[in-house]
């Protein structure tokens, strides 16, 4: 009997590893990687604004518009005295503090028991704290407009602006907003509907007006007067925006003046304009270091594309500031990666785990084990490549020095309904001037994972809420 369990383990064990060499050996697909390091000189400078509108496109001129766009720009245009490796070590320390603020959020929601997220404090935690805007626009506030850098955030629902008097605020490059300067400015009433709306709202007693405040536990906080004000894209006006009008503003990002909530909650940009916009958005972002070529956000239903394919959004019920999709599986080379099952990114009742679309997280975050499940079969398909050393957050990096172009195995995200084959340059990233490129995921011990921003790019990314889905458009900046 022992010899007969023995030759059965061994059988068994044989049938594995056959199984193990036959996946490792199928041949997997390729594709081809321009390489192009980081500079060594910066060349990205503060986009200038010497005539307020003109620096933005627009899709049509007329004041009662139902489609706009408008350009994008990356943070990294403020720092024009850093080099790139400078601004590239900036943009992980961002990263960094905005996934640990999204997961935070996520898992307060989970604690508190109930629904979270259409409140402004965890639209500022995601978008503010830390400086982790990624990309910004510029917008017209009041009446008559006074033009100013806002950041634009998914992970956000709150449209917010530092305002004089300012008790204190951070530096930004244009000067900050005087609603008393502004026709089109009123106070929002306590106990209102809108001021209901909020997570903590406040009352000041002597103008019965709505008041937010939001402390964080670094230190930072904002805090001003929950109003209606009037909003300028170009020529397009839209009217009765509630936003935070912030007065004592404290280590949140320097530059931008505020910033613009794209969130999924009923206080974002997009679900306040729904019957102006037709709650549809989408954007397209470049590289950051492709300067010459703008980023376009587009609003209402030019926004959507013909080419997009479309994965359904789930909902969380302890949450809904957060754009939640389904992911099914990755495949590498062509070849799903076995172990990367639905089931690790599950979306459970009680509001854990699942997967999120987020503009303002660069690196893509997957739950452990689907990372390192990804990770290994990438290292088996680039194992022609000569490893480098790790780099920061990223444990798998290569020497590409003295080469123009290598071939690297595909990378595919398989959503719901929608397959999103990755072009190259959005997992094998350079992380200096010397040809080191390092791939461009990483792991969460945080159940919640994150589709970020670097692995977004070239795709126009769709969000149509009124549809109640996402959609990935391959060459969208085109």
């Amino acid at each position: 009997m022992e010899g007969k369990a023995r030759n059965a383990f061994l059988f068994f064990s044989f049938t594995i590893f056959l199984s193990l060499s036959t996946t490792l050996s199928s041949p997997l697909d390729y594709q081809t990687l321009v390489l192009n390091p980081l500079p060594r000189q910066t060349a990205l400078s503060w986009p200038a604004a010497d005539s307020e509108a003109e620096t933005l496109q627009t899709l049509t001129d007329t004041a009662d518009s139902t489609t706009f766009s408008l350009q994008l720009h990356h943070i990294d245009a403020l720092s024009n005295n850093k080099t790139p490796q400078d601004l590239f070590g900036e943009r992980l320390q961002r990263d960094a503090f905005r996934v640990e603020a999204l997961s935070s959020v996520a898992a307060s929601a989970v604690g508190a028991g109930g629904r979270v997220g259409t409140g402004f404090s965890s639209s500022v935690i995601s978008g503010l704290a830390q400086g982790s805007g990624e990309y910004f626009t510029r917008i017209g506030v009041g009446t008559p407009p006074r033009y100013v850098y806002m950041v634009l955030d998914t992970g956000s629902d709150i449209v917010w602006i530092q305002c004089a008097p300012c008790n204190k605020c951070y530096s930004q490059s244009d000067p900050v907003f005087d609603p008393r300067k502004s026709r089109s400015f009123a106070g929002i009433p306590c106990g209102s509907p809108l001021c209901n709306r909020l997570d903590s709202p406040g009352c000041n007693t002597q103008k019965r007006t709505c008041m937010y405040q939001v402390s964080y536990g670094d230190g930072s906080f904002t805090y001003g007067d929950f109003s209606t004000e009037t909003l300028t894209f170009r020529r397009t006006k839209v009217r009765r925006v509630a936003i935070g009008c912030g007065h004592d503003n404290q280590g949140l990002f320097v530059g931008a003046a505020g910033l613009l909530g794209l969130g999924r909650g009923r206080l974002s940009f997009p679900s306040q304009t729904g019957a102006q916009f037709n709650r549809k958005f989408s954007y397209c972002l470049v590289d950051r270091s492709a300067s010459s070529k703008p980023s376009s956000v587009v609003f209402g239903d030019s926004a959507i594309s013909r080419t997009a394919r479309f994965t359904p959004l789930i909902s969380n019920p302890k949450l809904d500031t957060f754009y939640y999709v389904e992911l099914l599986g990755i495949s590498v080379g062509g070849t799903r990666v076995p172990g990367i099952t639905a089931s690790l990114f599950k979306l459970d009742q009680t509001g854990n785990g699942g997967v999120i679309i987020d503009s303002g997280t660069s690196v893509t975050r997957l739950t452990r084990p689907a990372y390192v499940a990804l990770r290994n079969a990438f290292r088996v398909g680039a194992s022609n490549l000569k490893r480098a050393p790790e780099f920061s957050l990223f444990d798998t990096c290569f020497d590409l020095s003295g080469k123009t172009e290598v071939k690297v195995p595909t990378v595919a995200l398989h959503f719901r309904g929608a397959d999103v084959s990755l072009p190259a340059s959005n997992y094998l990233i350079p992380v200096d001037s010397d040809g080191s490129f390092c791939f461009a995921f990483a792991g969460t011990m945080s159940g919640l994972s994150i589709i970020g921003n670097i692995q977004q790019q070239g795709f126009r990314v769709v969000y149509d809420l009124a549809g109640s889905r996402v959609g990935f458009a391959p060459r969208g900046c085109q």
